[in-house]
């Protein structure tokens, strides 16, 4: 076990407007995950740069934080073993191209901007973009009833 972790999730405006949030959301409860939060939003440009502030000034910046903030995002925060590490390879390559059939993006991504779901991809990522969506309080701790055979 590598320990228990929470990771944020946000599920974009194209998976959104296609109708693939349950589908996004099943397969992660489906491995053992646990959803402690959820909310959906229309993401001002304000949370969009401060999201993506590590990718300011590189020529796709603009491209990702209009896109963001084109439609609705469900945003949730995931919780579980090794969850950072386990969501990452469930979601698959930031390219849809290149990630395998199986993989969220593989199966439904478009392009490296319209991926279908961004995940954080590291502690400190999470710990920091988890704040800024989420207090403590809208964070739901609870057991799930597999989790003896998990």
């Amino acid at each position: 076990m590598m320990g228990i972790e929470r990771t944020l999730i946000i599920v974009k405006p194209g998976a959104v407007v296609r109708g693939l949030v349950g589908e996004v959301l099943s397969r992660l409860e489906r491995k053992g995950l646990k959803i402690v939060g959820l909310k959906m939003m229309k993401m001002t440009r304000e949370k969009a740069e401060e999201l993506y502030s590590v990718h300011k000034g590189k020529h796709f910046y603009e491209e990702l934080i209009n896109y963001i903030t084109s439609a609705p995002v469900v945003i949730g925060v995931v919780e579980g073993d090794d969850a950072i590490h386990v969501v990452r390879r469930m979601i698959g390559p930031t390219n849809p191209k290149e990630a395998p059939p199986g993989t969220i993006r593989g199966d439904y991504g478009l392009s490296i901007t319209q991926n279908i779901i961004h995940a954080s991809d590291s502690k400190e990522s999470a710990d920091r973009e988890i704040k800024i969506f989420f207090d403590e309080e809208e964070l739901c701790s609870y057991s799930r009833a597999d989790e003896l055979w998990l």
